[in-house]
């Protein structure tokens, strides 16, 4: 049997949430590197792990530096997450988790991501045959809530919860849950609802993550506050400022956390720079403009910069950037 990571990460446990096009193998070694306690990939389709095409074997690259690395996979046959399971644990990973919370568009009308909170007992057989399979831990990542879905009433407020899912599984040796906030229909917006988060909390035996809107340490400790979670999975508010992962810490041991300098936000870019172009060659580096223009928010001159920024081709041009940002007041 697999060591259980999770029962040995000091809480709060501060975790690097998963990210389409964001969590890839440069970004999360960074997060690592900068105080995420445990990371997770992209999230991937089951089948697509099966077929081991040469775009999801690198985006299922890892390195021992990023360890404890979770991968999360989604998709609706149980076939395919049993034979996906066995895969990721044969991979190195240290952990397996399910997406039932994704609320992208064409995830969900295929009857996967948040879809299947609709669906409880169909989850928790997903659940069962990923279990069957492997020894690593597994989790599984959920929003707050969905509109049901009725042939009678077309508009229903009635909601399908993560309290339903928690009720159907809470009997299963699930070691995690991490918790978005939002509802499928707010998407990215909107208040996050820690009650929901707090009820799942009382309910689930295991380590419950809260999620959702965290961009700041003095976010993490009033949602650690207010719901009573184990930790935080903080996706959004990472992006630009893998730094908050320390300064969390930093208040939540001490009460105070030290704000970034110049000299650490470049070092930051030019660190994750490195990593990319390391994974990924000159496509890394194409890849890294996206990520370019969230560092440099807020300092003077931000905006022409970042017209550099959506420019840069090689490592040379994302010095010469550095450079004029260390040297500006």
């Amino acid at each position: 049997m697999a060591t259980n990571f999770w029962l040995q990460l000091k809480k709060p446990i501060l975790a690097l949430a998963p990210m389409e096009g964001v969590t890839d193998f440069a970004f999360r070694t960074l997060c690592r590197e900068q105080g995420a306690d445990v990371v997770y990939t992209e999230f991937v389709a089951a089948e697509a792990i099966i077929h081991g095409g040469k775009s999801v074997l690198q985006k299922l690259r890892r390195g021992e530096s990023e360890r404890p690395v979770i991968c999360q996979i989604f998709g609706t046959s149980p076939e395919a997450f049993a034979e996906a399971a066995v895969k990721v644990e044969a991979m190195g990973f240290d952990g397996l988790d399910l997406n039932f919370g994704c609320p992208a568009r064409k995830v969900v009308r295929r009857g996967a991501g948040v879809a299947l909170l609709r669906e409880p007992s169909y989850a928790r057989q997903l659940i069962e045959v990923s279990l069957e399979k492997i020894t690593i831990p597994l989790s599984i990542k959920v929003r707050s809530s969905i509109r049901k879905e009725t042939k009678d009433v077309a508009n229903t407020e009635e909601r399908s919860t993560a309290l339903d899912l928690v009720e159907a599984i809470r009997d299963l040796p699930v070691s995690a849950i991490m918790i978005h906030g939002r509802g499928f229909e707010q998407g990215h917006k909107g208040d996050i609802d820690t009650t929901m988060i707090k009820a799942v909390k009382e309910r689930f035996p295991g380590i419950v993550l809260a999620n959702g809107g965290i961009t700041s340490p003095e976010r993490v400790k009033s949602m650690l506050d207010e719901t009573g979670a184990d930790g935080v999975g903080i996706a959004r508010g990472s992006w630009g400022q893998p730094w908050i992962f320390t300064q969390a810490r930093q208040l939540l041991d001490t009460g105070l956390f030290q704000p970034v300098d110049q000299q650490h936000v470049a070092h930051t870019i030019r660190r994750h720079a490195e990593l990319l172009f390391e994974h990924k060659d000159a496509h890394g580096l194409l890849e890294f403009r996206k990520h370019f223009g969230r560092y440099i928010t807020g300092f003077r001159g931000a905006a022409e910069l970042r017209s550099r920024a959506v420019r840069v081709e090689t490592l040379g041009d994302i010095e010469s950037i550095i450079t004029a940002l260390t040297n500006r007041e």
